[in-house]
């Protein structure tokens, strides 16, 4: 496994992968990975030759009072992982090698219309550094295919339209949601929970559920669906973002007459922000 810093090793180690006529897979995370992480490492793997994998934390997708300085990194743990799961390279440039000219500097690539909903509302600025970042890494790496999770759906949509509307060859593939074995969709941020919250944590996938099995029995009261299972959230102890139903394709308030939808949840449990999201055919389902 090769391990490329700066973006020229990487482009230099893309050259000998691209003159064996490799077809390149792609990752990108944060790092901390978990088998979340590896799971779409695993993914990439069985439709690519070689898997590259970046492990950056972007500085550009924080909030001045977000955690930044604190979010997990361990990256020698993670080279261990990556190295188990036969990917071909990581590149783990610095935030310099990333954005030469400074954060504040750089050119912005701003998604519309799927940015200032959900994740977006309460984190401005957000999905702008997301964008760009991705932008920036799918053009460094020029990968046949990039594997995300669907656990951040609002990421993925966002991602899936500024590829299509740049034009950018890499397709954007969307992977279920990996889980404990309580529900609990794995996060690196799940580790920031104490006993007692992680105990709790699994309540926002259970209540997502117990929403989604509603709307499938034919109930599409979208609104009290969700102010029941605010209510719930908040007795077991969650100070509620938002839960909501929304269309999968442009997440618009969704209707009772959309026929893919998803219940979006986003909850902070102690000092921990959790998310999750269930996205549910309609087709199929009774009518109202």
């Amino acid at each position: 496994m090769k391990i490329a810093s700066d973006p020229a090793s990487l482009a230099e180690n893309l050259k000998t992968l691209r003159r064996a006529g490799k077809r390149i897979g792609f990752v990108p995370t944060m790092g901390n990975l978990h088998d979340g992480h590896l799971s779409l490492v695993d993914y990439a793997n069985t439709c690519c030759d070689a898997v590259v994998v970046s492990i950056f934390v972007n500085p550009k997708q924080f909030g001045p009072s977000e955690d930044l300085d604190g979010y997990p990194r361990t990256l020698d743990a993670d080279l261990a992982q990556l190295a188990s799961r036969d990917a071909a390279m990581v590149f783990t440039p610095t935030v310099d090698g990333i954005y030469p000219e400074g954060v504040n500097a750089h050119t912005t690539v701003s998604v519309p219309g799927l940015t200032d909903v959900l994740c977006g509302a309460s984190r401005p600025g957000h999905f702008d550094g997301v964008s760009t970042v991705v932008c920036k890494l799918l053009n460094m790496v020029a990968p046949d295919v990039a594997v995300f999770g669907q656990k951040d759906l609002q990421q993925l949509l966002l991602i899936q339209k500024m590829v299509k509307d740049l034009a950018i060859a890499t397709q954007i593939v969307g992977m279920p949601t990996a889980r404990a074995d309580d529900g609990l969709a794995l996060s690196s941020r799940n580790g920031y929970l104490s006993v007692s919250e992680r105990a709790t944590a699994p309540i926002l996938y259970k209540t997502l559920q117990a929403i989604s099995a509603k709307i499938l029995a034919g109930d599409r009261h979208f609104k009290a669906l969700c102010a029941s299972g605010r209510k719930t959230l908040e007795q077991a102890g969650f100070a509620v973002d938002y839960l909501e139903v929304r269309r999968c394709n442009d997440l618009a308030t969704a209707t009772a007459s959309d026929e893919h939808v998803a219940v979006f949840g986003a909850a902070k449990l102690g000092n921990t922000r959790l998310i999750d999201n269930i996205q549910l055919d309609l087709l199929e389902s009774p009518a109202p």
